[in-house]
C-alpha cells in the first residue's frame, strides 16, 4: 500500500492513550482493555471509533477490530490494511517506539470464518489485568456481517462494559502543533468562504431585493467549497463541510447545529448563518448573525452579546472548570441584563477537534472537567425568541442574535480566536437608505431635466465662477509667496556661506601624563595583564614591557577556552573600524599607527607548586575591563546629555506668598519611572515645579519660546505646554519640552457596568464632571491671568485655535494637531508636537491624488541642515482648510501626487545653493504646464492612472466588493476617457457634450438590464459600513457632463 503513516506520532499518541488508562482517573479505573471496532456505514459522518483511528493513523480504518491489552495491542484488518499497519509493527531502529506496547497483526478472512483470530482477541482480553471489563464506546454501532459475529463472540463471554467516551474524549482534546495548524487552516478556509462568498451573496440578495430560500443559499454555500478561490489555497478533496450550513430568518429561529436550514424565503431581518469546514478531518465553526437595517434595541442586543463573548473569552484559560467558565458569564446576564437569562442558548460551546461535537465537553453549569491549553472549542451564544417593537408583518415581530467563534485555549489570558471574521455592529449591520430620500432624488434629477440646457448650463457657470473665486485669490497670494520665497531663501544662503560646519575629532584621552604615575604593581612586575581603575587604564605586556592602554581606546572584549588554553582577545578603536552611529570617525593624528587587535594566550594547567592556574589571570582581567568600560561609556554619556545645555540664570524665588500656584499638576516627560504629582508656581523670572517627594523643575521665562494653554474642551486632560529655547536637563535627560497636566473624569470607562440613559447616578457622575471642568479651567485662567500680569506681558499664553485642527499622524499615532497664533501644535499625546510657523520656509503635501483618502504634509525650515518634518495621514477633507489658514499666515504652501525623497533633496539644495536657485529653486514642486488648462487635466489624469496604488487600509475594504461593480467602474473610465478625448480633438461646446454624455449613459443602462434583468424601480440601495461600500450601490454614471480635473 503506498499509503504512508506517520509513524512518530502514531507512536507519541499512542504513549499518551496508554499513560492515561494507566493513571487510573474516572473510567478508565475500572477497564482490564480497551476494545474498539469500526464496521463500514456510509452515513455515520462522525463516531469515537473513527475519530480515534484518524487520530492515531491519520485515516479511517473500515472492517478493523483494535484491542487494546495491558502490554500489547491487537489489530485484525484485511490483508491490504494489515500491510499499512506494518509500518507501525516494525519498531527496529525506531527510538520513539520505546514504551510503545507490541503490536499483533491478523488477517481478516473474507468469506470464511474468523474464529480462531476472534479466540486469539478474546484471550488476550482475558490475559490483560483482571480480564473481565472491558472499555468500549457504547454508541458506536456498525452494522455488517463482520461486525456483527465479533460483538456475539464478545457477548457469549460475558464480559462487563464500560462507556469510554468521555475519558477517550479527554485524552485526544489537547491538540499538538501540526493538528493545531490543520484546525488554524479549516478556521481561515471558513472565514473565507464566509467573507468572501456568503456575505458578498447576502449583500447582492438585499440590493436586489431578490426572493432566495434558505436552502437554495446552503447549497450554494457548499458548491462554493468546490472552487479553489474560496479555499485560502487548499486543496478542493481535502475540504468539506462539518454539516450542512444553517441559514435562518423571519422569525423561525433553532440555535442548534442539529437543524437544516428551511425552504422559506430568506426575510430582510436578523439572517442567523452558522457554516462549519472540515480540513483533512479537523474540523472549524463559525456563526454571525447578518442584520438589516437594525433598530436601536436590536443593535444594544447584539452588542451585549459581543460583550458576553468577550467574557467568555477571558474565562477560557488553562486550568479553569468549564462550569465555572459557564457560571462566570451567566454572572454577567444576571447583574446587566436579567430578562435575557431564558433567551440565552443552552450551553455555550463545546470541544471540536476530529470530531465536530465533543459531548462530553460541552460548555455548560455541570461540566467538571478542566480546561487545558491546546484544547480547541467552538464557542456560540445566541438569543433566541427576542420580540421586535417595531416589527408590524409576523416574521419580523420576533428575532434571535447568534454568535459563534472557533477558539484555542492558552496558558493564561484569553482564549485566542482563530476565525478572524469582524463582528462588530458596523460590519454585520446593512443599513439601506430609505424610499423618501430616493423619491427626493429621482425628483431632483426631473427638475434638472425640466431646467432645459441653456438655463441649467447657466446655472453651472453661475456656480462655477462664485465657488472659484477663493481658489484663485489663493493661487494669486501663493505666486507672490513664492518669489519672495525664492529671493528671500538665496539672501539668506549667500550670508551664511562660510560658516562651515567644524567636525568634532574623537576625545584624546591620556592615561598617565608622566611616567611616575605608573602603578608600582606586582602584577605589572610579573608581565600580568592589569587594571587601573583610578585612571582608567589597561596595562599590559606588549614585547616585555608594561603598556597603558586607556578604557576608551578597547572597542570590545572577547574570552574563549581552546583545549588547555584559554585566549583573551582585546580589539581597539582604529581608523576604518566602525563607530558608534552618531561619533565622528575622526582621530586626533590618523596618520599614526595603531593597535587594531591584541591576542593573549594562558594555561589553563596549574604548575607544580602553584595555586592557581596561569589563566586565572585573564579571566579577571575580562570581567575588571567589562566593569570599568560599562562605568567608563555611563559617564560619557551623560556628559554628551548634559554638552550643548545653555547654562540658566539661576531661579529668583518670591517669598511672597500670594505667587500665583497651581495645585495637583503632573509632569511631563517624567522625573521618576512612576508619574508624580507637585504643585507648579510663579517667581520673579521662572517657574518652579516642586513635587510631593521634593524634586525641582526650574523653567525660566525667558527660556520659553511657546507658552500654550490646552483647555479641556474635548480633551481627557488640561495642560500647561511649555516649548523651550534652550533644553534643560532633569532625570539625567534633556528637555526642550514640558508639560503640566491634570486629568479631567475618568479616562478609562468601565465597561462592566451597564450605561444606562436615564441612570440617576450617570446622570449625576456627568454633572460632577461638567462642574469639575468648569472649575479647573477657571483656576488654570486665572493662574494665566496672574502669570502675565506678573511678566508684564512679556510671556503670553497662546490657546490652540480647536476649529482649525485636522487630524494627522507625526509620530506613530494619529493626533489632532491644532494651530495657535505662532505655531502648529498637538500637547495632548507625548511625545508632543510644536513646529514655530516663523522657522517654516514652506509646506508641500503628498499624495494628493483624488482617489486616496488622504495625504502627508511636509514642512521645510529656513534652516536647510534641519531635518524636514514629516505629519502623515491627514484626511483629503482637512487639506482645502489647511491650504486656507496657510494662506492667511503669509506661509507657501505646494502639492504633488508622489511622495520625495526629502533627505536627498535637502542635501542637494545644502551642497550647491546657488546651482539650486538658478534651476529655479523650490518652482521645481509647482505643479507642471500650470499655463494651459487643457494639457493639465489629460496630464494629471495619465498621472492618475500611473500611480494608481491603493494603500493597504484601501485595498482591505475594498476587496470585499463584487465583480459586477468593478465592471461598472472600468466601463464608466471608459466613458470619460472617450469624452475627454473628443472635448480635445474637435473643441465641443458643454452642451454637445451633456448630449453626448446623456447618451452613453442610455446606452450603457440598457446595456446593464439586459445582463442582470432587474426591475427598473429598485427601491433599496445598500451600504454596508465593512466592505467600504458607498451608499449609492446601484447608481451607475452620473448625468453630469464630464468635468475636467480640478486642482
Amino acid at each position: 500500500m503506498a499509503v504512508t503513516l506517520d509513524k512518530d506520532a502514531y507512536y507519541r499518541r499512542v504513549k499518551r492513550l496508554y499513560s492515561n488508562w494507566r493513571k487510573g482517573e474516572d473510567e478508565y479505573a475500572n477497564v482490564d482493555a480497551i476494545v474498539v471496532s469500526v464496521g463500514v456505514d456510509e452515513e455515520i459522518v462522525y463516531a469515537k471509533s473513527t475519530a480515534l483511528q484518524t487520530w492515531l493513523f491519520g485515516y479511517e480504518l473500515t472492517d478493523t477490530i483494535m484491542v487494546f491489552c495491558d502490554d500489547k495491542i491487537i489489530f485484525m484488518a484485511s490483508k491490504k490494511k494489515v500491510e499499512f499497519l506494518k509500518q507501525i509493527a516494525n519498531t527496529k531502529g525506531n527510538e520513539n517506539a520505546n514504551g510503545a506496547p507490541a503490536i499483533t497483526l491478523l488477517i481478516r478472512e473474507k468469506n470464511e470464518s474468523n474464529k480462531s483470530s476472534f479466540d486469539k482477541m478474546i484471550e488476550a482480553i482475558k490475559e490483560s489485568k483482571n480480564g473481565k471489563k472491558i472499555g468500549v464506546f457504547s454508541k458506536d454501532k456498525f452494522p455488517g456481517e463482520f461486525m456483527k459475529s465479533w460483538n456475539d463472540c464478545l457477548n457469549k463471554e460475558g464480559f462487563d462494559k464500560i462507556d469510554i467516551s468521555a475519558v477517550v474524549a479527554y485524552t485526544i482534546a489537547v491538540k499538538e502543533d501540526g493538528e493545531l495548524s490543520l484546525m488554524k487552516k479549516a478556521a481561515s478556509i471558513t472565514s473565507e468562504v464566509f467573507n468572501k462568498f456568503f456575505k458578498e451573496r447576502v449583500m447582492e440578495i438585499v440590493d436586489a431585493d431578490e426572493k432566495v430560500r434558505h436552502s437554495k443559499l446552503a447549497e450554494s454555500v457548499e458548491k462554493a467549497i468546490e472552487e479553489k478561490k474560496y479555499l485560502a489555497g487548499a486543496d478542493p478533496s481535502t475540504v468539506e463541510m462539518c454539516y450542512p450550513p444553517i441559514i435562518q430568518s423571519g422569525g423561525n429561529y433553532n440555535l442548534k447545529f442539529s437543524v437544516v436550514s428551511d425552504k422559506n424565503h430568506m426575510h430582510f431581518g436578523a439572517i442567523t448563518c452558522a457554516m462549519g469546514i472540515r480540513f483533512k478531518s479537523y474540523c472549524s465553526n463559525l456563526v454571525r448573525t447578518l442584520m438589516v437595517d437594525p433598530s436601536q434595541e436590536v443593535q444594544e442586543n447584539y452588542n451585549f452579546l459581543l460583550q458576553l463573548q468577550e467574557e467568555l473569552l477571558k474565562e477560557l484559560r488553562h486550568g479553569v472548570k468549564i462550569c465555572d467558565v459557564y457560571n462566570a458569564v451567566m454572572d454577567v446576564v444576571k447583574k446587566q441584563k436579567p430578562e435575557l437569562l431564558n433567551k440565552i442558548t443552552k450551553n455555550l460551546g463545546f470541544g471540536m477537534g476530529i470530531e465536530f461535537r465533543e459531548g462530553s465537553l460541552v460548555i455548560n453549569s455541570k461540566n467538571q472537567y478542566k480546561l487545558k491549553k491546546g484544547m480547541v472549542f467552538s464557542i456560540n451564544l445566541g438569543f433566541s425568541d427576542l420580540a421586535n417593537k417595531e416589527g408590524k408583518k409576523p416574521e419580523e415581530k420576533t428575532y434571535a442574535l447568534f454568535l459563534g467563534d472557533t477558539v484555542l485555549v492558552d496558558e493564561d489570558g484569553p482564549a485566542t480566536v482563530l476565525t478572524s471574521v469582524k463582528k462588530k455592529v458596523k460590519n454585520v449591520g446593512i443599513f439601506l437608505k430609505n424610499e423618501d430620500e430616493e423619491e427626493e432624488e429621482e425628483e431632483k434629477d426631473e427638475a434638472e431635466d425640466l431646467l432645459g440646457r441653456g438655463s441649467r448650463a447657466a446655472l453651472l457657470t453661475e456656480r462655477t465662477r462664485n465657488e472659484m473665486t477663493a481658489e484663485e485669490k489663493r493661487r494669486a497670494h501663493q505666486k507672490e509667496l513664492a518669489a519672495q520665497l525664492n529671493e528671500e531663501a538665496k539672501r539668506r544662503l549667500t550670508e551664511q556661506k562660510g560658516e562651515q560646519q567644524i567636525q568634532k575629532a574623537r576625545k584624546s584621552n591620556v592615561s598617565y601624563k608622566n611616567p611616575s604615575l605608573m602603578p608600582k604593581e606586582p602584577h605589572i612586575r610579573e608581565m600580568k595583564i592589569y587594571i587601573d581603575k583610578k585612571y582608567e587604564t589597561v596595562i599590559m605586556p606588549v614585547f616585555g614591557i608594561a603598556t597603558p592602554f586607556h578604557i576608551a581606546t578597547i572597542k570590545n572584549i572577547s574570552m574563549s577556552v581552546e583545549g588547555d588554553y584559554t585566549y583573551l582577545r582585546i580589539n581597539f578603536y582604529c581608523p576604518g573600524s566602525a563607530l558608534g552611529r552618531n561619533e565622528g570617525n575622526i582621530f586626533p593624528n590618523p596618520e599614526a599607527t595603531f593597535v587594531k587587535e591584541i591576542t593573549y594566550r594562558a594555561s589553563n594547567m596549574k604548575a607544580p607548586g602553584e595555586q592557581t592556574v596561569p589563566a586565572l589571570n585573564l579571566q579577571n582581567a575580562f570581567r575588571i575591563i567589562k566593569e570599568v568600560q560599562k562605568r567608563y561609556k555611563t559617564r560619557e554619556a551623560e556628559e554628551k546629555e548634559k554638552e550643548g545645555i545653555v547654562k540658566q540664570d539661576s531661579l529668583v524665588i518670591n517669598l511672597n506668598r500670594s505667587n500665583p500656584k497651581l495645585k495637583d499638576l503632573y509632569i511631563r516627560p517624567n522625573i521618576a519611572q512612576k508619574r508624580m504629582q507637585g504643585s507648579l508656581e510663579a517667581h520673579v523670572n521662572g517657574f518652579r515645579f516642586t513635587s510631593v517627594r521634593g524634586d525641582k523643575v526650574d523653567i525660566l521665562y525667558n527660556n520659553i519660546k511657546h507658552a500654550l494653554f490646552q483647555p479641556c474642551d474635548g480633551e481627557m486632560i488640561i495642560v500647561l505646554h511649555f516649548h523651550l529655547k534652550n533644553a534643560i536637563m532633569f532625570g539625567k535627560k534633556r528637555h526642550t519640552d514640558v508639560q503640566f497636566y491634570t486629568e479631567v473624569g475618568e479616562i478609562t470607562t468601565d465597561l462592566g457596568k451597564h450605561q444606562h440613559m436615564h441612570d440617576r447616578d450617570d446622570l449625576y457622575a456627568e454633572q460632577m464632571e461638567r462642574e469639575m471642568r468648569h472649575k479647573l479651567k477657571t483656576a488654570f485662567k486665572n493662574f494665566i491671568e496672574k502669570v502675565e500680569a506678573l511678566t508684564k506681558e512679556e510671556l503670553e499664553f497662546e490657546v490652540p485655535f480647536r476649529d482649525l485642527g485636522f487630524n494627522g499622524a507625526p509620530y506613530r499615532s494619529t493626533c489632532l494637531l491644532q494651530p495657535t497664533s505662532s505655531a502648529l501644535v498637538n500637547a495632548t499625546e507625548w511625545p508632543p508636537f510644536v513646529v514655530t510657523l516663523d522657522e517654516v520656509e514652506l509646506i508641500h503635501f503628498e499624495r494628493v491624488q483624488f482617489h486616496l483618502k488622504n495625504f502627508d504634509m511636509v514642512i521645510v525650515y529656513k534652516d536647510y541642515s534641519k531635518k524636514v518634518t514629516m505629519i502623515n495621514a491627514i484626511p483629503v477633507a482637512s487639506l482645502d482648510p489647511i491650504k486656507e489658514w496657510l494662506n492667511s499666515c503669509d506661509l507657501k504652501y505646494t502639492e504633488g501626487v508622489q511622495s520625495l525623497n526629502w533627505t536627498k533633496i535637502m542635501k542637494t539644495i545644502v551642497d550647491d545653493p546657488e546651482g539650486f536657485f538658478e534651476q529655479g529653486g523650490w518652482s521645481f514642486l509647482e505643479p507642471e504646464g500650470e499655463g494651459s488648462d487643457a494639457e493639465d487635466g489629460d496630464t494629471e489624469s495619465e498621472i492618475e492612472d500611473e500611480t494608481f496604488n491603493p494603500s493597504e487600509d484601501d485595498y482591505e475594504e475594498e476587496e470585499e466588493d463584487s465583480d459586477e461593480d468593478y465592471s461598472s467602474e472600468a466601463e464608466e473610465s471608459d466613458y470619460s476617457k472617450e469624452s475627454l478625448g473628443s472635448e480635445e480633438e474637435s473643441g465641443k461646446d458643454w452642451d454637445e457634450l451633456e448630449e453626448e454624455a446623456r447618451k452613453a449613459d442610455r446606452e450603457s443602462r440598457y446595456e446593464e438590464e439586459e445582463e442582470q434583468s432587474r426591475s427598473m424601480s429598485r427601491k433599496r440601495k445598500a451600504s454596508v459600513h465593512s466592505s467600504g461600500r458607498g451608499s449609492n450601490r446601484g447608481t451607475r454614471h452620473s448625468s453630469a457632463p464630464p468635468k475636467k480635473k480640478r486642482k
